[in-house]
């Protein structure tokens, strides 16, 4: 759990920072939602403004202290970019290798030409889902979408058979599975373990991104028949590359954070023990800055030098990598201050009573606000972050496994249903050449798929543990 604002712990205190009764509360969040919702839709406003913003609509419509709302709203940001930023900056320099190297390319070839016919829907879902891994949705769908274009053209195939499991796979990834901005943030608000998350988020990505992208894609493929646009087919980044690093020494770069993470969740079960000495070094080894940090040093040589990059261009790419990230993590940081807002002044127990008088279990109702803020907003790293706020109050007393669950509920309520308030929405449209009721049936509807089978599985594992 997050911690309270500097104000509240100088004085020891646990009480919020205003006394307003739950239906002012209510109202509060509301309202301090409709102005994030309305500067970010209607006036365009960037999210780290209108996050901002709103956050002090909020202390005010609470009737809290504007200094004390202030002191929240900066306490959570410096505390959400402590936790994230590091990983999320380490996150978008493996990218970046793996972009550049044209390690990517190298996986896509390499699949690709051990598949076809009705294997290349699934052999999409499965390079989606590597590539997935260490990218960011839209560097993801930059690199892949080349690969749907050139795979439907030259295969004859349909353009949604073989994009929707793309599509698909990448967004599976950044919704469920860190070290993705959005599941970082409601790990870290939630006070979830990271390695029990990413192993069960694994779990239940794999049965939704089959349901969501092969399966549905022969759906999809017969409501949009359309041809693969010529246009749009850029050029890829290994075009100008004397040579690729190996597929096996790719494939293990972007895998070894996520093995080490899995490595310290199981001991940590197994063992179970702070004492012991193996214990001792997966939490070291395994532990999300040294996971990412081991596999971007391991990355400058199997991606960089491999691809023959001398010092100075891995140094510029590195460099290069850091700038697009600025505004994911201001975004960020933002959206911790408005969720430290929601907690100080007391949002979480009007949740907690809420709940408790209506008797909504606390994965459903987590789901439940992140698809409402998610319509709203056309955000998901907004919706995880405003959700993860709320919900923080019932983690109290929760297992890891029940935490992590949690999390895997924001996350699925953050995809639901993408619109023309979701940039990843024109992103799709464009790429693919669509309209936008083409959109709607393809991309809108494979994202409602994900969220609601992402958070059925979610309640199943919830049975069994």
């Amino acid at each position: 759990m997050t911690s309270l604002s500097v104000e509240m712990l100088a004085a020891g205190a646990a009480e919020p920072i205003t006394s307003a009764g739950n239906a002012q509360l209510g109202i509060a969040v509301l309202a301090g939602i409709a102005v994030i919702v309305l500067l970010i839709t209607k006036f365009k406003l960037h999210a780290f403004l209108a996050l901002t913003i709103g956050s002090l609509g909020l202390g005010a419509f609470a009737g809290a202290p504007l200094a004390a709302t202030i002191s929240s709203f900066t306490t959570g940001l410096g505390n959400t970019v402590a936790g994230v930023g590091v990983l999320i900056a380490l996150g978008a320099i493996l990218g970046k290798l793996l972009a550049d190297s044209g390690g990517a390319d190298q996986i896509v070839d390499t699949i690709l030409a051990k598949a076809g016919g009705r294997a290349m829907p699934w052999a999409m879902v499965l390079i989606a889902s590597v590539i997935g891994l260490p990218l960011f949705f839209e560097v993801g769908i930059v690199l892949l979408i080349p690969v749907v274009l050139l795979v439907a053209k030259r295969g004859n195939y349909s353009l949604m058979r073989i994009g929707v499991p793309a599509l698909a796979g990448l967004s599976v990834m950044h919704g469920l599975i860190p070290p993705h901005p959005g599941p970082l943030v409601a790990i870290d608000a939630l006070g979830a373990n990271l390695g029990i998350t990413l192993a069960l988020g694994v779990l239940v990505a794999i049965p939704t991104v089959i349901i969501a992208g092969p399966l549905f894609a022969r759906y999809a493929a017969r409501w949009v028949d359309i041809p693969a646009p010529e246009n749009m087919i850029p050029a890829r980044p290994s075009e100008d590359l004397e040579k690729r690093p190996g597929f096996g020494a790719t494939v293990a770069t972007v895998l070894l954070p996520v093995v080490l993470m899995l490595v310290k969740a199981l001991v940590d079960i197994v063992v179970d023990d702070p004492a012991n000495g193996l214990q001792k070094v997966t939490d070291v080894i395994g532990s999300p800055l040294i996971a990412l940090l081991a596999a971007v040093i391991v990355g400058l040589f199997t991606l960089g030098r491999a691809a023959g990059f001398t010092r100075q261009r891995l140094s510029s790419t590195v460099e290069k990598s850091l700038a697009p990230i600025a505004g994911v993590l201001m975004i960020v940081g933002a959206g911790g201050g408005f969720k430290q807002t929601l907690i100080d002044v007391g949002v979480g127990q009007m949740i907690l009573d809420f709940s408790k008088d209506w008797s909504i279990p606390a994965l459903l109702l987590a789901w439940l606000i992140a698809v409402a803020i998610r319509l709203a907003t056309g955000s998901a790293t907004v919706a995880t972050i405003s959700a993860a706020g709320l919900v923080a109050p019932l983690a109290e007393g929760m297992s890891a496994s029940e935490s992590a669950l949690l999390v895997l509920a924001i996350g699925a309520g953050s995809l639901f249903f993408s619109h023309v308030n979701d940039a990843g929405f024109w992103l799709v449209k464009e790429y693919f050449g669509m309209n936008v009721g083409q959109t709607i049936k393809t991309w809108s509807v494979m994202e409602t798929i994900i969220s609601v089978v992402g958070i059925v599985f979610v309640l199943l594992l919830s049975l069994v543990l």
